[in-house]
């Protein structure tokens, strides 16, 4: 009972720390002075005491935010939305959802097999194939890539995803938090598994 509240008020003041660094971040101070030589200078460390005009100035958080879908493809999204109505088919479904995968295309994804997807699938084709695409008013039963590929091409969808801007294979280091009443320790990753 006590081990637990004290992980728990650690696990608080880590989060406060987070916090507080996080709004430390979104601030920087800078300082804009006239050195001995005339020149102006802008620098995050304060004035030497011979600085002429020195100010001090905070400027906040520089940032853009933007989505992780390229214009055309949000713009094909809100305009022509993708359903896939599929089920654990095997390679056929797995095919036709790895279709939109690799195109980079949003879509929604009903399984016929479980709750109202059935029903859902019925009132938009009149049976039960599938897998099935909708996008926007129009859909095709059965995977037909051909097809499938010409109706997202007709909506505007791109034929290539956008690029990855995440790096890739680098796994995160495991952290192992230790009860309190045992000795601090952390888990090494395993040999040859990151890089030296």
């Amino acid at each position: 009972m006590i081990t637990a509240s004290i992980a728990a008020r650690s696990l608080t003041a880590f989060a406060l720390i987070l916090l507080i660094s996080g709004l430390a971040a979104a601030q920087v101070q800078v300082y804009r002075y006239i050195d001995l030589d005339g020149r102006v200078v802008y620098s995050d460390k304060p004035p030497p005491p011979t600085a002429k005009d020195a100010q001090a100035k905070r400027i906040g958080a520089n940032s853009i935010e933007t989505s992780d879908l390229s214009y055309a493809t949000a713009q094909a999204q809100e305009r022509y939305p993708v359903t896939l109505y599929s089920f654990s088919c095997g390679v056929v479904c797995d095919t036709a959802q790895g279709v939109l995968n690799k195109r980079g295309v949003p879509h929604t994804v009903i399984d016929v097999s479980v709750g109202d997807g059935a029903e859902r699938l019925k009132r938009l084709s009149g049976g039960l194939d599938a897998p099935t695409i909708q996008v926007g008013d129009q859909y095709a039963t059965g995977f037909n890539e051909g097809k499938w590929q010409a109706m997202l091409n007709d909506a505007g969808y791109p034929k290539t995803p956008p690029p990855r801007t995440t790096p890739v294979g680098r796994p995160a280091v495991p952290i192992v938090i230790a009860p309190s009443n045992a000795s601090q320790t952390v888990a090494a990753p395993p040999k040859g598994t990151y890089p030296q």
